[in-house]
């Protein structure tokens, strides 16, 4: 070969330029992926959530629960959307996740605060995820205090020495302990699943395109929606396997309790598996090989894991991340995982995660169709 020379360095650079400038999905990834990052990271990721969907059960409406409410409204952690009527609409908020706190001022709240009795408001807090909750918890003590402060003046004015004039009862409600497991081992059920049937998927039309057997394959006397129905449903099982490998683990290592019906969320897992599984599909009728296959199923996957509420809470990301999180199955997954594990669910509190799922599928499952047509002029 002789000695080192600059001239086939630069032959072999020049070359690499020319494919890098053909293969333009994986100059997009390279220039794409660290834009989406920035964005993600620099804007729809907070880990301190702010306008908080809140509930109030206001029984003794008077100046000091007046004063109470207005101040946790402008503190900007609460946003007190609804106004219970009775207990139980309270459970049905915090069940479907329509709220993330409870707020309660009982009867005879302002009656017992000027005898000094110390009545108590209590704040219930859906706790299945702690980190979109603690720094709430943590400043409404304060709030509350400051609040009464500017009403516990003249004759009340001793009132305001510790301990403090109320009693401050928080519940959080399906971890009570903020075990961090809970919230996050019920979650990988979603995101493992997304990862490995998107990628299995994804490469399906572009194996047999890259082997040879593509035209074996569209020679078969079989329709586009048989041919994606025979590569997805032996994936499905595949990931029932994971389901309950992750099921097992996270009862007997993480001991993460399960309330609700394990049938209902097997039902489910049909939907979410054959969503991701549709989506990988598409993905290899796009891709002309697999390693654009792969390229385009991390695409898919990194917003998944970052904008569906796995990483960081869901309600503290911006308007138009909660909007794009919406989108993605692995969000609804989330809900309903963690609602029938946790919060012990049933269809009628989940059916309003479940309808964007299925719509999901059956979109991305006649895109699909749509494009294996295409493949075969």
């Amino acid at each position: 070969m002789g000695s080192f020379s600059f001239g086939r360095l630069l032959a072999v650079m020049v070359k690499e330029l020319i494919q890098m400038r053909r293969d333009r999905l994986t100059f997009a990834m390279m220039v794409g992926v660290p834009i989406l990052q920035l964005i993600l990271f620099g804007f729809a990721i907070n880990a301190d959530p702010k306008r908080l969907p809140t509930a109030l059960l206001v029984a003794d409406p008077s100046p000091f629960s007046r004063s109470l409410t207005a101040a946790m409204g402008n503190s900007g952690y609460f946003d007190l959307r609804h106004s219970a009527t009775d207990p139980t609409e309270i459970d049905r908020l915090l069940a479907t996740g329509r709220v993330q706190f409870a707020i309660t001022i009982p009867v005879g709240f302002s009656r017992d605060l000027q005898r000094g009795e110390r009545p108590t408001m209590l704040v219930e807090a859906d706790a299945t995820d702690p980190a979109a909750t603690s720094n709430a918890l943590a400043a409404l003590a304060v709030i509350a205090r400051q609040a009464l402060n500017a009403d516990l003046v003249g004759p009340l004015a001793g009132l305001r020495a510790d301990p403090d004039p109320i009693d401050l009862r928080i519940h959080r409600r399906y971890n009570p302990d903020g075990i961090t497991q809970y919230n996050v081992v019920p979650g990988l059920m979603g995101v493992v699943l997304s990862m490995t049937m998107v990628m299995m998927t994804a490469l399906a039309v572009t194996r047999e395109r890259e082997r040879g057997t593509m035209e074996n394959l569209l020679a078969m006397p079989v329709r586009p929606f048989e041919v994606m129905l025979g590569k997805i449903v032996p994936f499905i099982g595949v990931g029932y396997i994971q389901v309950v490998l992750i099921v097992a683990a996270a009862r007997l290592l993480f001991g993460v309790p399960i309330v609700g019906s394990l049938w209902l969320l097997s039902a489910v897992l049909v939907v979410f598996i054959a969503a991701n599984l549709a989506v990988g599909f598409t993905f290899s009728t796009l891709a002309k090989n697999q390693l654009q296959a792969m390229q385009m199923s991390f695409f898919f996957f990194l917003p998944s894991v970052l904008l569906s509420g796995f990483m960081f809470p869901f309600r503290g990301m911006p308007g138009w991340a909660q909007t794009v999180g919406e989108v993605l199955p692995l969000t609804h997954f989330l809900r309903i995982v963690r609602g029938i594990l946790l919060k012990g669910n049933g269809l009628a509190e989940i059916a309003g995660e479940l309808v964007p799922l299925v719509a999901f599928l059956a979109v991305v499952t006649a895109l699909a169709l749509k494009r294996y047509r295409q493949t075969l002029d």
